[in-house]
């Protein structure tokens, strides 16, 4: 059973904690265990990130072999994560600010990572032969993207990004190189309606 009734239930769960000792942040994989009166949180695991501000999203990929993580430092960081140890593989520069969120395609495309932030950008970031590029650069939007979403892979290699402009926008490819786009202005008020 997936309930709080449960005792033996648990749950995988990122936070984030500040190192003050050496200013640097860190993320933390925790286990909690939903207990009826009180609720019971164990660290299994610390990763030092070596992020030089906020983080605010950390995403595993698809096997739960790599942790990406993003910073007001305008980086993102790719983990590989075993049971006992941690070993970054790439810091990926690209980014003007603060980078919000991030989301991994389905593995069937690849090592995809996509990434939103603050300075309007949503960047395509593709694992070739070890090494993290860019794939696409998408700079359409007036004000901050806050969030991005690839589709399910039944519907190819498909990202939706929301922003703060109150559009969306859907960016896709059909694996030929060429990316294409589609942007909904006021889709905020469209939904409402």
């Amino acid at each position: 059973r997936n309930s709080t009734s449960n005792p033996n239930y648990q749950k995988e769960k990122t936070c984030h904690n500040k190192n003050t000792q050496n200013n640097r942040s860190q993320v933390s994989v925790a286990v909690t265990r939903a207990v009826t009166m009180s609720g019971e949180i164990s660290v299994i695991s610390t990763i030092d990130t070596a992020h030089e501000n906020m983080i605010h999203d950390a995403q595993m990929d698809y096997f739960g072999k790599r942790l990406a993580t993003c910073s007001s430092d305008k980086t993102v960081k790719i983990f590989e994560v075993s049971e006992d140890q941690q070993t970054l593989v790439a810091t990926l520069v690209g980014h003007e600010g603060p980078v919000w969120q991030l989301s991994w395609a389905h593995p069937k495309y690849g090592s995809i990572l996509a990434s939103c932030s603050y300075d309007r950008k949503v960047i395509i970031w593709k694992e070739t032969n070890g090494s993290w590029k860019q794939l696409y650069e998408f700079c359409e939007h007036k004000s901050s993207v806050n969030s991005i979403q690839w589709a399910p892979h039944e519907w190819g290699l498909l990202l939706a990004c929301g922003s703060s402009d109150e559009s969306i926008s859907f960016i896709s490819t059909s694996g030929d190189g060429n990316w294409k786009h589609n942007k909904i202005d006021k889709a905020h008020n469209v939904c409402m309606q």
